[in-house]
């Protein structure tokens, strides 16, 4: 029996929407942010602070800038659709992963008295999820995917090592956790027919 493949291009345009849709919002709370004087930049993770916590929901929809901001869309744009044109459902509970494990390891481990807000946390997780996935799914399409990604972005990941001055690596670091974590626990697994 003969089972209907999925829609591609509606996946593709699904992807396209959803990662569209997030940059967008980025977008617009920066211009928020900006117009009430960089207020909501207080909302970013602030380790081991009570009231840093809800930087753990909020912080990596904000940004420290239009520079910030600008140099975060692009990835994020490209990776976020990489990430949903396999499924809305599976993207959206990858992003879920990334997102609180980043959060929670900034705040358990990044310096206090620091504030630390970006998308990078999610771009790391997704870049690393995306090079990971397929060793877990053993697809060869998603296998070549992660190989691409790492030649071309690779050189990224140095961004998990602490050094460079208003960068946070930890932010990078534990978004790369959440996203290889995300690779193993939620990638679909390649039915295997027994003999």
């Amino acid at each position: 029996m003969r089972t209907p493949r999925p829609d591609t291009r509606s996946a593709w345009s699904q992807a396209a929407v959803g990662a569209g849709a997030f940059v967008v919002l980025l977008w617009a709370l920066e211009i928020i942010d900006a117009a009430v004087g960089h207020r909501l930049d207080q909302y970013g993770v602030q380790p081991r602070e009570g009231d840093g916590l809800l930087g753990i929901l909020f912080a990596p929809v904000l940004h420290a800038g239009w520079g910030h901001l600008a140099a975060n869309t692009v990835p994020a744009l490209v990776l976020l659709f990489l990430v949903l044109v396999s499924g809305v459902s599976r993207g959206l509970a990858v992003t879920a992963v990334i997102w609180v494990v980043g959060g929670v390891g900034v705040w358990l481990v990044a310096p206090s008295g620091t504030t630390h807000l970006g998308a990078s946390v999610l771009i790391f997780g997704w870049l690393v999820y995306l090079m990971l996935r397929g060793f877990f799914t053993g697809r060869v399409r998603e296998i070549a995917l992660g190989v691409l990604l790492f030649v071309l972005y690779g050189g990224l990941l140095l961004g998990v090592l602490p050094g460079q001055e208003g960068i946070s690596w930890q932010g990078h670091l534990f978004g790369a956790a959440g996203g290889a974590l995300a690779a193993y626990a939620l990638s679909e697994r390649r039915e295997r027919s027994s003999l």
